[in-house]
């Protein structure tokens, strides 16, 4: 076993629309189920409960679709941890090599998996298609959002959508996403946590600090 050594890995704009995802994932959560089921909360009409929910929710919305808009720009211009090509390994005969070795790993058919400074090469995988489920979430959310102005601009740029799939079919799907988004963070969670006590590279702490413990000086 080799010396760790401290390096900068995440940079600010990865970590910072990481946790603004978080957040926002959480309260557009929150609010989504109250508007997809919702409970008498206010003891009279004028408490206005579901309208402020729903400005909340809205609210979210934005803030995630800029965050995720962000990141997708940083994939082109950040360093290489945080580039597109960390989502798609399998483009690449060494991606294709680890991730069949993640693979192995995981399913316990080998002991020792690929130790990589970034993503693993699964884990960049299953990240480019959450990123899938975050525009499916945004783009049938904005969707359902501009219906109540159909002069508007959202409505002209996402109308179409409407044409193709009735109005219910886009809330079951924005419905469907939110649960699967909600399986993702309890294995992502739960996958950091377990990567940061067999491999000892300080995962769950570089989320904040940007600074990962590797084991080479490249």
């Amino acid at each position: 076993m080799g010396h760790l050594y401290e390096k900068y890995v995440w940079e600010i704009p990865v970590r910072a629309t990481h946790w603004v995802n978080v957040l926002s994932i959480a309260v557009l959560t929150l609010t989504g189920i109250y508007i997809g089921s919702p409970a008498t909360l206010g003891a009279t009409p004028s408490d206005y409960v579901m309208g402020w929910v729903r400005f909340v929710h809205f609210t979210a919305a934005y803030l995630f679709a800029v965050s995720v808009a962000s990141r997708i720009y940083w994939a082109f211009r950040g360093n290489r941890y945080a580039s597109w090509r960390e989502f798609f390994p399998i483009l690449t005969p060494a991606g294709r090599r680890n991730m069949l070795a993640t693979f192995r790993y995981y399913t316990f058919l080998c002991k020792k998996g690929p130790q990589p400074v970034g993503h693993n090469a699964l884990a960049g995988t299953t990240y480019a298609l959450v990123f899938v489920l975050y525009l499916v979430m945004i783009v049938t959310g904005f969707t359902l959002y501009a219906e109540h102005a159909p002069l508007g601009t959202m409505h002209k740029l996402t109308g179409w959508l409407l044409v193709l799939f009735s109005n219910q079919t886009l809330r079951l799907t924005h419905h469907c996403v939110m649960w699967l988004l909600i399986g993702f963070a309890i294995h992502h969670v739960y996958s950091a946590w377990l990567m940061d006590v067999k491999e000892r590279g300080g995962v769950m702490s570089s989320m904040f600090s940007g600074y990962k413990a590797v084991r080479t000086k490249d």
